[in-house]
């Protein structure tokens, strides 16, 4: 008799049978865990932000979309209309949109009014709005430190903070982090950026304990390289804009492949997301596991970065 095709196949296409089932199933379960859920959305109208908003437009959320710019916020409403008239298929809603600057802690507690006025409460909150940063920490003004600080740290708390009780009170909501792998691992001249993601992660690691007794969950999506404009809006030492696109920055993953995961993330409820390819997750692990090996190749790339520049 041949074991091979009495056993081991039936066996195979059993357990694909049962992983596609699950898979099926787990689908199902994020459609309608998405499906005229209330998503908030900040740093909307570029990058990361705008392809969040289209995946998440498309599955049927009520999106709260977020920025400084009015008339981008505009246009990407008019584009996600666009994208609606050729997707019958799907229920979709038009998004609401709310202009603030994310370091004006004021402007950040009246939106969250504003959003809690308008629709009554929010089931995901994806605090997606930051910048970057590119200088040597001895020429680094402490006026630039705080100014990251206050985008990527202190504006997303806030805003969290603001739309909290609201949450508990409905003992359910789904906060999210837009971090890096730089909230887990810093590398040279990115050191006001690192220490606000590592300030986020921290942050979002004590919320999520925190909160769990309310039935409320947090997620901290960690990519690593985008193809986005993140590099060429970065501030240097001195405030002033970057200007650059960065080569590895270039050859990123694209904004929709991590929008994807994003949207994945929340579906599934998942605590933490490392997007970020072999060499930035391997940093990651190094670090933890062979410290002094990661410190000696982080002071090499150091040296190496400064000699390029000085040439």
């Amino acid at each position: 008799m041949d074991l091979t095709s009495t056993v081991i196949i039936p066996l195979l296409f059993g357990s694909l049978g049962i992983f596609a089932l699950f898979r099926l199933l787990q689908w199902m379960r994020m459609r309608a865990y998405l499906q005229e859920a209330v998503v908030v959305i900040t740093g909307a109208t570029s990058g990361l932000g705008k392809e969040c908003a289209k995946a998440f437009h498309a599955a049927g959320c009520k999106l709260v979309l977020c920025g400084r710019d009015s008339k981008k916020l505009k246009d990407l409403v008019q584009e996600l209309s666009t994208m609606t008239n050729h997707k019958k298929n799907v229920s979709t809603h038009k998004p609401h949109t709310v202009v603030f600057d994310l370091s004006d802690t004021k402007t950040v507690l009246n939106a969250a009014e504003e959003i809690l006025k308008y629709l009554g409460h929010v089931d995901v909150l994806i605090n997606n709005a930051g910048i970057s940063f590119r200088g040597t920490i001895v020429d680094t003004g402490l006026d630039v430190d705080k100014k990251v600080m206050e985008t990527n740290y202190f504006g997303p708390i806030a805003l969290t903070k603001a739309l909290l009780p609201s949450m508990i009170k409905r003992r359910q909501g789904h906060i999210v982090a837009i971090s890096s792998v730089q909230g887990k691992i810093s590398i040279p001249f990115r050191s006001a950026y690192a220490a606000s993601k590592h300030a986020t992660q921290a942050f979002f690691d004590c919320l999520r304990a925190e909160v769990e007794q309310y039935d409320i969950d947090v997620t901290v999506v960690s990519p690593g390289y985008i193809q986005t404009n993140l590099s060429l809006n970065a501030v240097t030492a001195d405030g002033s804009r970057y200007g650059v696109m960065d080569k590895n920055t270039a050859e990123g993953q694209t904004a929709a492949e991590v929008a994807q995961v994003v949207l994945n993330a929340v579906g599934q409820k998942k605590k933490e997301v490392l997007v970020a390819g072999l060499a930035p997750s391997l940093a990651v692990y190094l670090r933890n596991l062979f410290p002094r090996l990661f410190f000696t190749l982080m002071a090499a790339r150091a040296k190496k970065e400064r000699k390029a520049k000085d040439s």
